[in-house]
């Protein structure tokens, strides 16, 4: 009879990934959404940062103080991109080239990450 070999640390650490994420999920829903004055000062002043998306596509962002905003993919996947910016009542809005107009919130998802919302769903985890 062959035995399973037993490795504690890779259990815990596949583990700990699941349970971050279930509790990142929870928290991101309940948390209190950043200000449309917040969101412009932290993310829209011209510095990069990276966006993901919960299938796991990365982009390097930057939105500038004008209004403009450009990405550009860092993993194989995901196009570059062009468009405007604007702030709203309850987050921001984007307008990329070729696309409608979507609002979103942003809230805080955990040490330099933070959830952008559309409605309920995850659009985005931004992080710097």
């Amino acid at each position: 009879m062959m035995r399973e070999r037993v490795m504690p640390w890779r259990d815990a650490a596949v583990g700990g990934l699941g349970l971050a994420a279930m509790l990142a999920a929870p928290a991101a829903a309940t948390a209190e959404a950043l200000l449309p004055k917040d969101i412009q000062a932290t993310f829209f002043d011209g510095r990069s940062f990276t966006a993901t998306t919960p299938s796991g596509v990365s982009f390097e962002m930057v939105f500038d103080a004008d209004g403009t905003m450009r990405r550009k993919p860092v993993t194989k996947d995901g196009s570059k991109g062009e468009g405007t910016w604007t702030l709203d009542a309850d987050g921001f809005c984007t307008t990329w080239k070729g696309h409608k107009t979507s609002c979103f919130k942003v809230l805080p998802a955990g040490p330099n990450a933070w959830a952008v919302m559309k409605g309920p769903t995850l659009k985005a985890t931004w992080s710097k």
